[in-house]
């Protein structure tokens, strides 16, 4: 017989594990499906690199109440941003003060947010963690779901009358999802640098021939850095010794952020776009990276997949608490459409901005130095451009106000 479950969240990284915290608080009988065992090198979880959060995102952790354990755990504000394009004079200085908050934003450790979200989800007596355990296949029925899993001790089955694919499209299951991919040329090299010198917050976003080099606040004086690099330049980079890569890398981007020196060892991940054909098939919906991939300039990718979570979780509680089905179809297409514009907007806004920046003809270059030095000069632009990158524009969940889910109203969904 098969294990019986309210809802089935296939993936425990990030957005899965988020989104099981969030209904934590709820009756709802839940199960996890993660197919790497805790502290593996292949979960995204508990890697090397960071994630910059968006204030959105905060305000949704802060709602779950774990915000304050990501904090202990290391969580650097970005106070301002300075965006530039190499060579030329266009430039923009965007603050908090902009956007009238704290931070625009935080840049924290995937390990530190993996931990957070494993010990609530070990603490909460209504979710089981199957781990590890792969979902081989997933049967939707008009009144239920059954998962059949590979490489599980037990059990073999689970039914439930939701599931949710949060794996990264990772599976055969949750790829069926996806219309359309679009892998770019580049690819993203990461790593860890220090500075001679304070960051005080500030992060920089330089647009260079190949893409842009981001800079993220880190802690004691270093940066996390996102260098988009074209095939050609990328395994030269990764082969440097360290003294040649900071050179190489200082050259590229200038000295506005100090010295640069003592780079940590240098990961490569390819970028791609992509977006689901329908988030929602019957009692089967797919979230985060599984559901939409950006490129990673303006850091957006992550946040997008996090307001899925807020939403969905909303949904799921204010249905669950009324005794009412959280596979009812037009409830959950409902949820399609809540987020479907800020989907496509977040994808059209990064692949734009990544051609204009890249595009090497001489009149879009003026004009994208002219829109820079325009956007300076001009508050109400600047704040309309950073509370859009910030997920503050459009709808909003109770976990985006940072409000937690017992406040929901139903009819927010009806």
């Amino acid at each position: 017989m098969p294990d019986e479950f309210d809802l089935i969240i296939v993936g425990g990284g990030l957005v899965g594990a988020s989104l099981a915290v969030a209904l934590g608080q709820s009756e709802l009988r839940i199960a996890v499906i993660e197919p790497h065992p805790l502290d593996s090198p292949a979960q995204p979880s508990y890697d090397e690199r960071t994630v910059a959060l968006t204030w959105s995102t905060r305000q949704i952790y802060q709602g779950m109440g774990i915000w304050q354990d990501i904090v202990q755990g290391g969580a650097e504000p970005i106070v301002d941003i300075h965006v530039s394009n190499r060579g030329h004079f266009g430039m923009v200085h965007l603050s908090c003060r902009d956007a009238g908050t704290e931070a625009l934003g935080y840049v924290v450790p995937t390990r530190v947010i993996g931990n957070v979200l494993d010990k609530w989800l070990s603490d909460s007596g209504n979710i089981t963690i199957l781990r590890p355990a792969i979902a081989d296949s997933v049967l939707s029925q008009p009144d239920w779901c059954e998962v059949k899993l590979v490489d599980s001790s037990s059990p073999k089955r689970l039914h439930g009358k939701l599931v949710i694919l949060a794996d990264g499209g990772r599976s055969s299951v949750s790829a069926q999802f996806i219309s359309k991919q679009t892998a770019y040329r580049q690819q993203a090299l990461l790593c860890i640098v220090s500075s001679d010198r304070p960051h005080h917050g500030r992060a920089y976003e330089r647009f260079t021939e190949e893409g842009p080099i981001a800079l993220l606040p880190h802690s004691d004086q270093r940066y996390a850095v996102v260098w988009t690099s074209l095939p050609e330049q990328l395994e030269s980079r990764l082969n440097l010794s360290d003294r040649e890569f900071v050179g190489r890398l200082q050259e590229r981007f200038g000295d506005r952020a100090g010295v640069l020196t003592k780079p940590s060892a240098r990961k490569a991940y390819p970028l791609s776009r992509s977006v689901a054909r329908e988030p929602v098939q019957g009692r089967m919906v797919i979230i985060g990276n599984a559901a939409h991939t950006v490129h990673p300039v303006a850091g957006q990718g992550f946040n997008l997949g996090m307001r899925d979570v807020a939403f969905l979780s909303e949904m799921l509680f204010s249905r669950d608490r009324s005794g009412l089905d959280i596979g009812d179809p037009g409830t959950l297409q409902h949820y399609a459409r809540l987020r479907r514009r800020d989907t496509f907007m977040v994808s059209q806004f990064t692949h734009s901005l990544l051609q204009v920046f890249s595009s090497d003809l001489k009149v879009v270059g003026l004009l994208r130095n002219l829109a820079l030095a325009g956007i300076e000069f001009a508050p109400p632009v600047k704040r309309f451009l950073l509370r859009r990158t910030m997920g503050m524009t459009g709808p909003q969940s109770q976990l985006s106000m940072g409000l937690p889910l017992c406040t929901s109203n139903l009819s927010n969904f009806e």
